[in-house]
């Protein structure tokens, strides 16, 4: 059967593909953010997974206010990298896996969770951006991304937005469903987004270390309870776009320690301020 072998978790801030994209990445503001992930991208060559199952949130080039699917799975055969503005990114198309996609789907909505299915949609920084950190740079006429990616887009931009708990229960629902699909797949799961910050308003450039380090805390040991934590903790403590934090849970709710299993074993852990006044958080956890 497929399995969950590990959950990735990174911050996806547009200015970080941009600092890639430009060559900025040995620049003294950004090199120390870059030097976070040199062990990920070597941990990603040597655990280099079937398929990366990636949750992150469409910054409305997929959907915009006429159409807000709460959760959205690509079910396509590749995707595009989105114009946002500036043009698309110089990276590789993104290759699905739309039978393993499919079946999750099919398994996920059985177990009551109600899906967008989405079968065209071009993906944008909240998706490239964690592959390029994982992955490194990518020629796009010449490379290619190491593996297939599922992309599952979740609301946090415009209210109502799912709970923690909701996104934890889901991300049980998702291991269930990997583990009925019948081939011998290597599955990473990322959730991505956060850390604390605010883009707008009298509170814009809030960032708050000392609680994006006990969500990170609280994440590695006491998930279930993590998960408890109301919005309004959320925006309070992490700014209006550190609700995206939410999405964190539903790669967290697919390790095995929450169906019972050992605990994970925390790979690589990394956090780092200010990144275009983002804090960035990064997390590897390994099933055991």
């Amino acid at each position: 059967m497929a399995r969950i072998t590990a959950s990735v978790y990174t911050s996806h801030v547009p200015a970080i593909g941009a600092a890639m994209d430009l060559g900025k990445t040995q620049e003294d503001y950004w090199k120390p953010l870059f030097a976070g992930y040199d062990f990920s991208k070597q941990w990603m060559k040597d655990n280099k997974p079937d398929v990366v199952f990636l949750v992150y949130n469409d910054h409305a080039t997929a959907f915009s206010l006429d159409l807000i699917p709460t959760f959205a799975i690509g079910t396509a055969a590749e995707y595009q990298p989105a114009d946002e503005g500036w043009g698309p990114r110089p990276v590789p198309k993104v290759v699905g896996h739309p039978e393993l996609a499919s079946h999750i789907a099919q398994s996920v909505i059985q177990q009551d969770f109600d899906l967008t299915i989405v079968n065209k949609m071009d993906v944008d920084h909240g998706l490239t951006v964690p592959l390029s950190l994982m992955c490194g740079e990518q020629d796009p006429k010449e490379g290619a991304w190491p593996c297939p990616v599922i992309p599952f887009a979740v609301n946090v931009v415009q209210y109502p937005i799912p709970s923690g708990q909701r996104c934890f229960n889901l991300g049980q629902a998702i291991r269930k469903a990997v583990e009925s699909y019948d081939d011998d797949l290597n599955v990473h799961i990322w959730g991505t987004g956060g850390m604390s910050h605010q883009l707008q308003g009298a509170r814009a450039g809030l960032i708050n270390a000392d609680w994006d380090n006990k969500f990170l805390d609280r994440l590695i040991a006491e998930p279930a309870e993590l998960a408890k934590v109301p919005h309004i903790d959320y925006v309070r403590e992490a700014g209006s776009e550190g609700i995206e934090l939410v999405m964190w849970l539903i790669a967290r709710g697919a390790m095995a320690d929450v169906a019972g299993g050992k605990p994970p074993k925390v790979a690589h852990r990394f956090f780092h301020v200010p990144a275009s006044n983002t804090a960035v958080g990064h997390l590897i956890l390994e099933n055991n």
